[in-house]
């Protein structure tokens, strides 16, 4: 088994890195990594219906979607990664939650931890959640990831997978949330985040009898970062690929009450209507047929309402105003 050290923190880089690994490698491998603070979000949901948008705005949030299915997660600093990469010949044993999560319970249980596997893909302590997992097959390779909280910013989790659900309606796979935990809080000694790393490294190095410590190499990085550039640093991946939905939002301006109904198909504007008691001289179906194929992505929309004299239709409002009903 290739343990490979990564000290990156570029979530862009790190996710890239998994599918590179997956696809590329023929060996087993096992790696730990943190990310910079950052969302990751499932492959199968709608991103935007999972983040607070002003929360990721405000604070530079990073935001990737990864290869497995399941939920969105918070990623800062104090939160470990660890990936599984492996080969499997029996096709019962592609999806196994507790066959990876043991080891972690291993370390966990020897810095004495009393943490347990529960549920379908979870590791608790005490009924609280320190872990999330998820899996991603590739022919006969098994992906397994998960989420390790050690000393992460709970505010910052909560604020920054804070929405509101009732402004989305869609079929992507929502997130649950849990009551979660810091595994520092239950240490009877205390330690870093990277100290705590190092006994999970070390634990893998000498409990694979074939363990094999591995670097990227120049090509290695190369070809990564060309993955993050055609992929998962772009807004066809990370906001594109979320499934159709509708969205609605209402809110009170100095003009008036605005209101915006919106259809998004892979990330693109089908249809929008555009409700409220403001006053305008124009027709805003202008508007409405200006921003039809146009990305559900702010930039792209300001970009378009520029074009035209904004005032002349929404009277006392804004362009800031208008994008604020839309996401």
């Amino acid at each position: 088994m290739l343990c490979i050290k990564n000290p990156e923190t570029n979530p862009y880089f790190n996710l890239a890195a998994e599918e590179y690994v997956l696809k590329n490698f023929n060996e087993d491998c096992f790696m730990l990594w943190r990310n910079r603070p950052s969302i990751i979000v499932g492959k199968h949901q709608n991103t935007l219906a999972e983040i607070n948008i002003d929360q990721v705005k405000e604070h530079n949030i990073d935001i990737v979607r990864r290869l497995s299915g399941g939920g969105a997660v918070f990623h800062d600093l104090g939160n470990l990664n660890f990936t599984f990469i492996k080969n499997v010949n029996n096709e019962s044993n592609l999806v196994d939650f507790k066959k990876y999560t043991q080891p972690v319970i291993d370390v966990l249980q020897q810095l004495g931890v009393d943490a347990k596997f529960e549920g379908r893909n979870d590791i608790m302590i005490k009924g609280r959640k320190v872990s999330g997992n998820a899996e991603h097959v590739f022919k006969r390779r098994v992906l397994h990831h998960g989420t390790l909280l050690f000393s992460s910013v709970m505010a910052d989790l909560s604020k920054a997978l804070k929405v509101n659900p009732l402004k989305y309606q869609d079929k992507g796979v929502k997130s649950v949330r849990s009551r979660v935990t810091n595994i520092s809080e239950h240490l009877p000694e205390k330690m870093s985040v990277m100290e705590f790393h190092d006994k999970i490294f070390d634990f893998m190095v000498n409990s694979e009898k074939d363990a094999v410590l591995y670097e990227y190499t120049d090509e290695d990085i190369e070809k990564i970062n060309q993955l993050v550039e055609k992929k998962y640093n772009t807004w066809d991946w990370n906001f594109g690929y979320s499934p159709k939905y509708n969205f609605e939002k209402l809110i009170r301006t100095n003009g008036g009450n605005l209101e915006v109904h919106l259809k998004v198909e892979k990330g693109i504007i089908t249809g929008l209507k555009i409700y409220g008691d403001f006053f305008g001289e124009k027709d805003i179906l202008d508007i409405e047929k200006l921003l039809k194929n146009t990305r559900h992505q702010e930039e792209e929309i300001r970009k378009v309402l520029k074009t035209v004299d904004f005032e002349k239709y929404f009277h006392n409002i804004s362009i800031d105003d208008f994008l604020a009903t839309l996401f």
